[in-house]
C-alpha cells in the first residue's frame, strides 16, 4: 500500500517509515521543510518519495495525499495538525490515523469528523499508538467476555522519559482541560494525590499520579464502564519536566533507546478483577508497529467500516496483541492476585 507519513522528519516518523518498509509498503514522506525532511530520510538507506505540504495550504496537502491509501499523522501538537490533515483526507478519500496522546485532539476528532468520515467512506482513527490505542486494546483483552465493568485503571511505568522536541512542543501547547471518566461521563480531572501501584517486575512498587492520556477518551467512546483512570509513575515526570533532559539516544540498529515500559491494566466488575500487562521498550518505537498493524487490519478487511473510531472498535484485541507479541514487540502477562493501587 502507498501510505503517507506526515511529519516525516520527526523522531516517531523514523520508526513508522522503517516499519512500513519492513512490511513491504511504500511510504510517502510528507514534510514542511524540504531540506530537513530529505536529511531525515537518509537514515533509511533507500530512495523514498518525498512531498512538501503545509497545513495552511489545503492544495498542497491534497497533492501530497494523492495516490495514497492512508495517512499517518506523526506531527504534534495534534490540536493544530489533526483537523487540517483530516479535512484533506476527507477531500482525497484517504484513511486517517494519528498517534496523539492529547485528549483534546482525540476528543475533537471524534466529535467533528465521525459523520463526515462516514459520508466519505473513510476511517478516521486518532491515538493509534502507545498512548491511547495500546491501552484501549489491553483493556479490551482484560475484559474478555465481560460486556461491562465498574472501573478500568490504566497504569504506565516508564524507566525514564527522554522527550523529543515534538513532545516538548506538545506539552507547551496542550492547555486544554484535563479530563477523567467518572460515573459514566467525562469530567474535569480533580487534583491527583500520590498513590502507589505494584507493577510487574522489574518496576514493582512505584509512586504514581493520575494523568490525562488518550486511553480515557478512547475507552469512554465504546466500552461500557463507569469509571476510567490513567496513572503514570513519577520518575519519568521528573525527566520530562527537566529542560536539561536530552532527547532519546539510540542504542540499537533500529534507533531505539533503552527505555523500558509496562502498561498495566486492571478491570473490576463487582468483586471480580482481571489484570493484563504489556511490557516492551521505547514508547516512540513501539508506536510504529501498533499504528501500521492497525492500518493493515482495518483497511484490508472485505467489509471496511467508515467513520471515526477508537482502535479497539476496529480490531480483535486478542489477535492484535498476540501479533505484536509474536513479532517480539511486547510481552503480555496476566495476574489476578495483586492489589493494584493503594490510596
Amino acid at each position: 500500500m502507498n501510505i503517507a507519513v506526515y511529519g516525516a522528519s520527526g523522531h516517531t516518523a523514523r520508526f513508522v517509515i522503517a516499519e512500513l518498509l519492513s512490511r513491504g509498503h511504500f511510504p510517502i514522506a510528507i514534510g514542511r521543510d524540504a531540506s530537513k525532511t530529505a536529511a531525515a530520510l537518509l537514515v533509511h538507506g533507500v530512495e523514498l518519495e518525498m512531498r512538501i505540504a503545509s497545513l495552511d495550504r489545503p492544495d498542497s496537502l491534497d497533492r501530497a495525499l494523492a495516490g495514497t491509501v492512508a495517512v499517518i499523522n506523526c506531527a504534534g501538537p495534534f490540536v493544530d495538525t489533526a483537523a487540517p490533515l483530516i479535512e484533506a483526507a476527507l477531500r482525497c478519500g484517504v484513511h486517517y490515523f494519528d498517534v496523539t496522546a492529547e485528549q483534546e485532539s482525540a476528543r475533537s476528532t471524534f466529535a467533528l469528523f465521525d459523520a463526515p468520515a462516514r459520508a466519505r467512506g473513510i476511517l478516521v482513527v486518532p491515538a493509534a499508538g502507545f498512548y491511547g490505542g495500546l491501552g484501549d486494546l489491553v483493556a479490551m483483552y482484560a475484559m474478555g467476555d465481560w460486556s461491562q465493568a465498574d472501573r478500568i485503571d490504566v497504569a504506565i511505568a516508564l524507566s525514564s522519559w527522554w522527550p523529543t522536541a515534538g513532545t516538548r512542543r506538545t506539552g507547551e501547547r496542550n492547555t486544554a482541560a484535563r479530563l477523567s471518566f467518572f460515573d459514566g461521563r467525562l469530567a474535569p480531572m480533580q487534583p491527583s494525590t500520590p498513590s502507589s501501584w505494584t507493577f510487574p517486575q522489574p518496576f514493582e512498587t512505584q509512586d504514581v499520579v493520575e494523568l490525562p492520556f488518550t486511553e480515557t477518551i478512547l475507552m469512554a467512546r465504546h466500552l461500557h464502564v463507569r469509571d476510567i483512570h490513567n496513572y503514570l509513575n513519577t520518575a519519568p515526570l521528573r525527566d520530562i519536566r527537566d529542560p536539561k533532559t536530552p532527547e532519546p539516544v539510540a542504542v540499537d540498529e533500529r534507533g531505539r533507546s533503552n527505555q523500558r515500559f509496562v502498561l498495566d491494566v486492571r478491570v473490576c466488575s463487582g468483586d471480580e478483577e482481571r489484570r493484563v500487562a504489556a511490557e516492551g521498550g521505547d514508547i516512540y518505537a513501539i508506536t510504529a508497529p501498533i499504528v501500521i498493524e492497525a492500518i493493515e487490519r482495518a483497511c484490508q478487511t472485505p467489509k471496511q467500516r467508515a467513520g471515526a473510531f477508537a482502535l479497539g472498535q476496529l480490531v480483535d484485541a486478542s489477535e492484535f496483541l498476540r501479533a505484536l507479541e509474536r513479532a517480539g514487540e511486547l510481552a503480555l502477562t496476566t495476574d489476578d492476585s495483586k492489589t493494584a493501587v493503594s490510596r
